[in-house]
Order: C-alpha cells, then sequence, then structure tokens
C-alpha cells in the first residue's frame, strides 16, 4: 500500500475511478431494501419465537407493517418451527472437548390472504464452528451465544429474500 503514496495524485485517482467502475460493473452495490410487493404482513406465532424480532425489524425497515389480525394482512408468514442445538465435533488427545458445532434452523410458510392455501414449508438451516477451551469457559460461551444471534439474523434475512419473492396477486409454484 506504500507504493500507492509515491504514485502522482492524478494517477492514484485514476486508479480509484477504475476499481469503483469495476465494482459497479460487475453488479456490486450496498444491501437496500427488499423488493416486497406486499405492504402489510400478519406474523403467525411471531412472539413465540426468538428470530421474531429480527424479522420484524427488517419488516419496517422495508416499510411493511406488521399486523395483529390476519384478514388486514396482504400476506401471511406462520413461523412453524425454531430451534437449535449444539454438538461436539472434535476431542482433544485426553478426552477433552476442542471443537462445538451449532445449529440453527426454522421453518415457515407464507399465504396471500387472498387464498386459502398455504405454500409448501421452507427451512432455513444454518451451521457454525467454533474452537473449545475449557479454560476460557465465559468467553466461549459468548461466542457460542454471538454465533446463535449470528444465525438467526442471517435466518432473518434469508426469509426476507424469499418473501422478495413473493407476489400475493399471482399463485405460484410455492402458493
Amino acid at each position: 500500500m506504500n507504493f500507492l503514496l509515491h504514485l502522482p495524485l492524478a494517477t492514484r485517482h485514476l486508479l480509484l475511478a477504475a476499481s469503483i467502475l469495476l465494482l459497479t460493473a460487475c453488479g456490486y452495490h450496498l444491501r437496500g431494501q427488499s423488493d416486497l410487493s406486499f405492504h402489510t404482513l400478519y406474523l403467525q406465532n411471531g412472539n413465540s419465537t426468538a428470530i421474531a424480532s429480527n424479522l420484524r425489524r427488517l419488516l419496517k425497515a422495508n416499510d411493511i407493517t406488521v399486523v395483529d389480525n390476519p384478514e388486514l394482512a396482504e400476506m401471511q408468514l406462520e413461523l412453524m418451527n425454531e430451534g437449535s442445538t449444539q454438538q461436539i465435533i472434535s476431542l482433544s488427545g485426553g478426552g477433552k472437548v476442542s471443537e462445538y458445532s451449532v445449529q440453527y434452523h426454522i421453518t415457515f410458510r407464507t399465504r396471500p390472504t387472498s387464498t386459502d392455501l398455504w405454500g409448501a414449508p421452507q427451512t432455513i438451516d444454518q451451521q457454525r464452528e467454533y474452537t473449545y477451551d475449557n479454560s476460557l469457559l465465559l468467553a466461549k460461551v459468548g461466542e457460542a451465544e454471538r454465533l446463535n444471534l449470528d444465525m438467526r439474523a442471517d435466518s432473518a434475512r434469508e426469509i426476507m429474500r424469499r418473501l422478495s419473492a413473493q407476489n400475493p396477486g399471482k399463485p405460484s409454484a410455492a402458493n
């Protein structure tokens, strides 16, 4: 990076412009709002799942109103099953745990209020691994909790991507 400091200012500007042009040419863009075809959503079982707060935040950021009555919603989202597990991946020579795997899954389905048919249940599975050391117990417990939070946030974003593919006005193969 120090070699850039020795280049003339015009050359540095040209390199910056070329970098920006390459990024935009490859389709890179900042994550923005989802392109959702509905404005109101009923979140069934929305108070009994850990992912619900992430979903509500993302829906609000996309100007989607979460309503309390399914009859007032253009789209319904049912959170059917949510869970997380932790498994031992490897043991040290002394028989102590050295690596864990944490998994998170959520199953949901959608239905436009204009139809009586629910879409097929969809499942999102996430998995993360981390090393474990008994002498760093609090740090490793915190790392596992952080991984679970990250997996829920990733899953909420994936649900939003899948919702953006839904069009309540037109039936699709998933609906």
